[in-house]
């Protein structure tokens, strides 16, 4: 009897054992629904065969993606890196970019931006597809080359992809790594927060004392991927000073930088209900009068939208410039290290979206006004807040270096390729011909669209198409033209080919 209770207690045991790892087996293989569509259903548009990837992966192109066209300042950075000698990579400056012989293709997710909302709006998995999406846009073959477009046009796989988005890093980096793997792909994946906090404590001695500001969209800030990875590196590195944090999410400016007609619109003179910024009854992020004299805001042009004559007087403020956003923004954050206990001076400030370089120049600016800022009472309430020098941090060059190390650890290098020639542009735009798609008057999806969709739904809510001077606004233009003038090169010269060329 003990003999056969053995018996049954071993066949039980490995019965439980192989239960055991299938049901392992099952979880390991289980995929999302945009997974299924792109590793299994040869009948989706988003499929991809990838057992039929390029094995020999150099002259690929290295795939960059953002939620916009603020991932071009990344772009930038590595179109203009140049720290090692071109001959035997080794350090040394030689005067020709590090990466001229590589191509480059660049997708904008602009129909499906801000990233940082979907958060807020509890749609955190939605924004999760949508990344995972620009993965398998970047891996596949497909665009489409106009928005009326009811074919698509082949387009070359990648070798390597730069998330050079902040917020798409902090909420979708290990979910797109967990489906490269799936697809059995051996491609680096380069996310910008690792990259800009190694920039940020390099500006610090193990024992100084110090704020260090994180600028960032408010779903970045609200990931705290930048907080979490900022305290663990000084843990791990031995930082034994007083190093604050202080994070301010810039609600509005990344898309008043793009021209989100819900933040920003230039083209009228008074405010309108359809406006989600900073304002005077905006509870969350309120425009405060008393502070007033501190954002110093530029009135001229329509920069603001006033009810009334006299900004004192108006009962409606709305911001419609990008400067006066980062006014708002800097003002409002200096004011929370001001709350803090034993608050130490700013030292660096991290640029944590990829549209905020383009407003450099406007930071300092404000930063430089609020040291020397004089309240009614004669006082300077942010002068011993703010360090003589403030580092920015400026994600991208770091991201930069981080490329060119993975390129050279794996031997990807391209010897035959050519940035000017063969580097690629698209943004996204919405998909007309999806007749569940909801637009507003400007052709944009409608905010209530946007974040009211579910995620493995899976449907073609966007098509990838060429930039062109129609999908891109003169005045954003204009900003590439004067901000990343070698990367405006390299779209001009791609747009060369397309129907509305980018002059």
């Amino acid at each position: 009897m003990r003999k056969l209770n053995f018996a049954f207690l071993a066949l039980l045991s490995g019965s439980m054992v192989s239960c055991f790892q299938q049901k392992e087996e099952k979880k390991e293989t289980a995929l999302l629904p945009i997974e299924e569509a792109i590793l299994r259903d040869s009948s989706s548009f988003y499929f991809i065969d990838f057992g039929q990837y390029p094995t020999s992966l150099k002259e690929l192109p290295i795939g960059v993606f953002d939620s916009g066209t603020g991932g071009l300042t990344v772009l930038d950075a590595i179109v203009r890196f140049d720290e090692y000698n071109n001959a035997d990579k080794h350090a040394g400056a030689d005067g020709v970019v590090d990466f001229r012989q590589e191509d480059f293709i660049y997708l904008a997710d602009q129909a499906n931006m801000p990233y940082g909302n979907y958060d807020a709006t509890n749609k955190t998995d939605l924004l999760q597809e949508h990344i995972i999406k620009d993965f398998q846009f970047l891996f596949g073959d497909k665009y489409y080359t106009s928005a009326d477009a009811e074919t698509w046009t082949t387009k070359k796989p990648v070798k390597a992809i730069v998330v050079a988005c902040n917020t798409a890093t902090a909420y979708g980096y290990k979910e797109a790594v967990e489906f490269v793997k799936k697809a059995g792909v051996d491609v680096p994946i380069i996310g910008v927060i690792n990259a800009a906090v190694r920039g940020t404590l390099s500006q610090f001695d193990k024992k100084d004392n110090g704020s260090i500001g994180v600028f960032a969209t408010v779903g970045t800030i609200a990931s705290e991927g930048y907080e979490r990875t900022i305290r663990e590196a000084m843990k791990e590195q031995g930082y034994t000073g007083n190093l604050q944090i202080v994070n301010q999410g810039g609600h509005g400016l990344a898309e008043a930088v793009d021209g989100e007609a819900d933040y920003i619109n230039r083209k009228i003179d008074e405010p309108r209900d359809s406006y989600r910024g900073p304002a005077l009854d905006n509870d969350k992020y309120k425009i405060e009068k008393e502070f007033l004299s501190a954002y110093n805001f530029n009135f001229e042009g329509n920069q603001m939208l006033c009810d009334t004559k006299n900004a004192d007087d108006c009962n409606i403020l709305q911001i419609n410039s990008p400067e006066n956003y980062v006014r708002y923004h800097l003002v409002s954050m200096m004011n929370n290290l001001r709350s803090m206990d034993n608050p130490q001076p700013l030292k660096a400030l991290i640029l944590g979206c990829t549209h905020y370089p383009y407003m450099i120049k406007e930071i300092n600016l404000v930063l430089h006004e609020l040291r020397d800022f004089q309240d009614k009472n004669k006082a300077y309430p942010y002068r011993d807040l703010i360090s003589d020098e403030v580092h920015i941090i400026d994600p991208s060059i770091y991201v930069a270096r981080e490329l060119f190390d993975v390129l050279k650890e794996r031997q990807l290098f391209n010897n035959n390729g050519d940035m000017l020639a063969n580097s690629e542009f698209f943004i996204s735009v919405p998909n007309t011909s999806n007749k569940n798609v909801q637009l507003d008057s400007m052709g944009r999806f409608t905010y209530d669209y946007k974040y009211g969709r579910n995620a493995g739904e899976i449907q073609e809510y966007v098509k990838s198409v060429p930039f062109d001077n129609q999908n891109i606004p003169k005045e954003t233009l204009d900003r590439f033209r004067q901000v990343i003038p070698e990367t405006f090169t390299l779209i001009r010269n791609f747009s060369q080919h397309q129907a509305n060329s980018i002059k």
